[in-house]
C-alpha cells in the first residue's frame, strides 16, 4: 500500500528569461515581458509530495518534519529572495524557466531522500500557472 504525504511552502524570488547567446531582439520574441534586463519577480507555491509505504513502527511514510526541514535547506534558504540569474549557483548557465526551476528543486529534494521513497513537486509560478515534474 502506498500513500502519499505533501507539503507546501513558499519562496520569493526575481528572475531574467534569456539566453545569453541569443540577440535583444530573439529574447524579446520568445521571452517578452519576461526578458525585462532589470529582472522581475514571483511569489512560488511548491507542494513536495512523497510517495512511499507506511512504515509498521512508525505510521509514516516520511516524518514531515524531516520534509520540512529539507524544504528549508534546500529551497527556502537557498531561494527565497534571491536573485535566481544571479545569486542561485543552478541557475549560472540555465535559464530559470519554471519548468528548469521544478527540475532544479525536485533533483536537491530527491537527493535528501531515502532512495525507496518517489517524490513529485509541483512549483506555482503564479496562481494560475504551474509545473510538475516526477523525474521521468
Amino acid at each position: 500500500m502506498k500513500v502519499t504525504v505533501s507539503r507546501k511552502a513558499h519562496f520569493n524570488a526575481a528572475h531574467r528569461l534569456y539566453r545569453k547567446d541569443w540577440t535583444n531582439e530573439k529574447n524579446d520574441q520568445i521571452f517578452g515581458k519576461c526578458n525585462n534586463a532589470n529582472f522581475h519577480g514571483h511569489n512560488y507555491e511548491l507542494i513536495a509530495s512523497v510517495t512511499g509505504t507506511i512504515d509498521p513502527e512508525t505510521g509514516y511514510v516520511i516524518d514531515v518534519k524531516i520534509l520540512k526541514d529539507i524544504i528549508k535547506s534546500e529551497v527556502e534558504d537557498a531561494f527565497d529572495h534571491k536573485n535566481l540569474n544571479l545569486d542561485v549557483p543552478e541557475f549560472k548557465d540555465l535559464n530559470p524557466t519554471a519548468e528548469n526551476i521544478v527540475v532544479v528543486i525536485y533533483n536537491k529534494v530527491k537527493a535528501k531522500l531515502n532512495s525507496d521513497l518517489d517524490l513529485e513537486i509541483t512549483l506555482y509560478e503564479t496562481p494560475r500557472n504551474f509545473v510538475k515534474y516526477s523525474g521521468e
